[in-house]
């Protein structure tokens, strides 16, 4: 059963936590190039995938004591939002435009920029923390796909235009302070429990 209540947490997380990173800059710059829907075909591909990872990885920790993992997911979390405060924010990078424009080649471009730049990413690292934190892989999964996928619609069709009304800076600093809440969360209940 879907529990709407982590779904919305995890979404909420991941899609502010991805809104300033790198792989929005670049589906920006793709959506640009070419047609949306093939590029957001290729992306979105590329972020179920990491996904799937990362659940998997986060609900292996589910098998430590509790404590523990309430204990990893708060150093983790804390990690997080010290990389979001940190982070320099980059122009965007060239990318190579494909031959041609077909499906294959515009989707293909954009799941392997995605698959390769997103492996070991930020949201990839709180995807997996949030499954082992609430033990519940498919609404944990569903939330985070969806924020992921928004962040590419938004940055594939109107990244430009959300930059210039909501700063990225504030951006940064909302999902850091998100992941600095769920770090001290997490680490009272490695102490307390």
């Amino acid at each position: 059963m879907i529990s709407i209540t982590v779904t919305a947490l995890v979404f909420g997380v991941i899609f502010l936590a991805e809104l300033p990173d790198k792989t929005a800059l670049a589906g920006l710059v793709l959506g640009t190039r070419y047609r949306a829907s093939y590029v957001f075909a290729g992306v979105a591909a590329a972020f179920l995938l990491h996904v799937v990872l990362a659940v998997a990885a986060g609900s292996v920790l589910t098998l430590l004591p509790q404590q523990i993992v309430h204990a990893i997911t708060g150093v983790l979390f804390l990690g997080g939002a010290a990389m979001l405060l940190l982070q320099k924010h980059e122009d965007e990078e060239e990318i190579k435009k494909p031959a041609d424009q077909s499906f294959w080649k515009v989707a293909g471009t954009g799941f392997m920029l995605i698959l390769v730049a997103e492996f070991g990413d930020l949201t990839q690292i709180m995807t997996a923390n949030l499954a082992a934190r609430y033990n519940d892989p498919i609404s944990v999964g569903l939330g985070a796909t969806l924020g992921l996928w928004a962040v590419a619609g938004l940055g594939i069709v109107g990244g430009k235009a959300l930059m210039k009304k909501v700063p990225l800076r504030l951006i940064t600093q909302i999902a850091a302070l998100l992941m600095l809440g769920l770090g001290v969360w997490s680490l009272y209940e490695a102490i307390a429990g």
